[in-house]
């Protein structure tokens, strides 16, 4: 006599139950600050910009005091910094020590979400990353200020998007959007003050410059490489070339150090609207 079967529509049920726990695995917050998967330089090419990229909405906050985090990219006191960290305010400051600080002249362009600051004297310019392909997957660096204090992110390239910014006025910029994959000190929440950061490839050289985040989805969104470079001829800036600092997941934190200690990477403050 052969022992009772389990009905198939049991083992159906039993064999589902048991990839959907396989699939939850660990809630993102427990993992890893550096993920197991790591970048591969054989990833897929990103193509073009194009119309059908999606769409990311975000409302421009409104102006008034506030801080986020800006970059040198000529010695001679030329910054750059998300345009909404810097618009409207009535005065801007780079800072360069606790309770110390440079004044800024701010100028803006119609439609772009970089701002350029000007200082008198300035700080080691950041080297500006060549045109070339960029790859699905491949490692990317925040250095920056978040909540008002040094800290930093790494991330992996994952697609173009499109950033729509409603509020004072609609504007539209190409982007690349990243997916968070670890962060220093241990930091939970929004990435608030790391508006303006520049986004760093493994050999220190910006990419773009962070605009926007999506907490809940782990996404940090940076202008492109295009954008960058045509800012930077906007304002007739002639781009640093050659390597930076190389580093790696394990050393991003203490290269960031570096870039802070000489104001390479620097604390944007607005002080009023």
């Amino acid at each position: 006599m052969k022992p009772p079967h389990a009905p198939d529509w049991l083992v159906y049920l039993a064999v589902a139950a048991g990839l959907a726990v396989l699939a939850v695995g660990v809630p993102w917050r427990q993992r890893p600050a550096e993920p197991s998967r790591a970048s591969s330089p054989a990833g897929q090419v990103l193509a073009p910009a194009s119309l059908f990229d999606p769409a990311i909405w975000v409302s421009a906050p409104p102006a008034g005091p506030g801080a986020g985090t800006a970059f040198s990219v000529a010695d001679s006191g030329v910054w750059l910094t998300a345009r909404h960290v810097v618009d409207g305010c009535a005065s801007t400051v780079i800072v360069t020590s606790p309770g110390h600080g440079v004044a800024a002249k701010v100028r803006l362009w119609p439609g772009r979400e970089t701002a350029i600051l000007y200082t008198r004297g300035g700080a080691p310019a950041l080297p500006i990353a060549p045109a070339e392909w960029l790859r699905r997957g491949q490692r990317a660096f925040h250095h920056g200020f978040p909540g008002s204090r040094p800290g930093e992110a790494t991330s992996e390239l994952t697609r173009r998007a499109r950033l729509v910014v409603g509020g004072r006025g609609l504007r539209t910029e190409p982007v690349l959007s990243f997916v968070e994959t670890g962060r220093m000190p241990a930091m939970r929440g929004a990435l608030a003050g790391l508006s303006g950061a520049p986004v760093l490839d493994a050999s220190g050289r910006v990419l773009g410059v962070t605009i926007a985040e999506a907490p809940r989805r782990r996404r940090l969104y940076t202008t492109t490489p295009s954008s960058l470079r045509a800012i930077l001829a906007l304002a007739s800036v002639k781009p640093v070339v050659g390597p930076g600092e190389a580093m790696t997941a394990a050393s991003y934190g203490a290269v960031a150090d570096d870039l802070r200690s000489r104001l390479s990477v620097a604390e944007v403050e607005c002080l009023g609207s």
